[in-house]
């Protein structure tokens, strides 16, 4: 019985079991592969993870070498081929081949089947002729001027001292005047960097009580008029060096503002204008020492009259273990100036020691925060 039923269906059961065995197979492999895209992939051992740290210097310069050839320009009307960027950036064309593809690697430029290299949209920035190009900043960034300091923390740990001044053989702002095309990048850097700041403050805090607004260290005055653009009632004053005054006054006058807002020469570290109900810097107090900074607090006590605030516009580090961008800021301080981030317990404390009472810190969404003090 039994046998005789097996030869006459063997045939069929053989290719049923291969038919419900290929099935059972996809079955699996699509739960597999559901699963794996439901559960986070394990990270990388920690070795892994170390090395590919420690190889971050290498986007760094590839960075560099992208905007120190312009790769963004030439490409912007169009793809090309490496022989075309060769010619235009005067390099070899195989080794311009081994940059871009590299690049391409990491999502800035694009090859195609044809081996013609295109902008990607992380590129665009790169571009010079752009409004929020970053191409000079990544040059200010990736250059002797942060890049050998950084080299050198060892000794900064060390000492506490900035290793830029052993290095360069001047403080980190004296040096700059010597370097006007370094120092130009590194202006254009700030303003990249600070850019969103001063939109931000605007949104999170009402300048509207305040009659006359002061911006102690306003550089080219971009904090002050943004936040006068959307509080129509307030006037006020940039307060920098005499050397910022052209460039301030331009800017001023570009955006409508010159009949609310003029410039007045001098050194925050001497003198501090008064008549103002409302005084305002932003990445200032973090340049300094803290002597340094106790001297342009006092002189900012002195100046204000009764019933004026005080607002420190910078990075409020966080407690814990929590990665901050700040954090990172806080040890180019630490290599290029005597300077420093701050936590707010810090904040409070330095401000209790000028005589300050810090009211409130109010988060913006930008990297900053406001703090706001009162002579106490």
């Amino acid at each position: 019985g039994y046998g005789v039923f097996f030869k006459k269906f063997q045939s069929k059961i053989n290719r049923q079991s291969v038919i419900c065995l290929l099935h059972l197979q996809l079955d699996l492999k699509r739960k597999a592969a559901m699963s794996a895209a439901a559960s986070p992939q394990a990270p990388p051992p920690p070795q892994a993870q170390l090395m590919q740290m420690a190889y971050g210097f290498c986007t760094t310069f590839l960075l560099r070498a992208a905007a120190q050839l312009s790769l963004a320009d030439h490409l912007a009307d169009g793809p090309k081929t490496v022989e075309q960027l060769a010619a235009l950036t005067k390099t070899s064309a195989r080794a311009l081949y081994r940059l871009l593809r590299t690049l391409a690697g990491i999502g800035i430029f694009s090859e195609d089947e044809s081996h013609q290299f295109s902008m990607t949209p992380l590129a665009e920035p790169l571009r010079s002729d752009i409004p929020g190009s970053v191409r000079t900043s990544v040059l200010s960034i990736t250059g002797d001027l942060f890049i050998i300091p950084w080299s050198k923390l060892l000794y900064s740990v060390q000492t506490g001292q900035p290793s830029f001044d052993k290095h360069f053989g001047a403080p980190f702002f004296d040096y700059l005047t010597g370097v006007p095309e370094e120092a130009a990048w590194f202006h254009d850097m700030l303003i990249g960097f600070n850019f969103p700041d001063a939109p931000a403050v605007a949104a999170a805090y009402s300048f509207a009580p305040y009659a006359r607004i002061a911006d102690i260290g306003g550089a080219t005055g971009h904090m002050l008029t943004t936040v006068l653009a959307s509080h129509p009632g307030p006037s006020g004053i940039v307060f920098d060096l005499a050397e910022n005054q052209a460039g301030a006054e331009e800017l001023i006058q570009s955006r409508g503002m010159a009949d609310r807002v003029g410039f007045i020469a001098g050194s925050f570290f001497e003198d501090i204008p008064t008549g103002c109900d409302l005084y305002m810097m932003s990445h200032i107090i973090h340049d300094w020492s803290e002597e340094q900074c106790l001297t342009i607090l006092a002189n900012c006590h002195r100046a204000m009259p009764q019933g004026s605030r005080l607002l420190i516009i910078e990075s409020v580090l966080p407690e814990g273990n929590s990665f901050n961008p700040g954090k990172m800021l806080d040890i180019s301080m630490l290599t290029l100036t005597p300077g420093q981030e701050r936590s707010e317990h810090e904040y409070r404390a330095l401000l209790e020691k000028a005589n300050f009472k810090l009211n409130r810190v109010i988060p913006t969404n930008s990297a900053v925060s406001i703090m706001e003090a009162v002579p106490a």
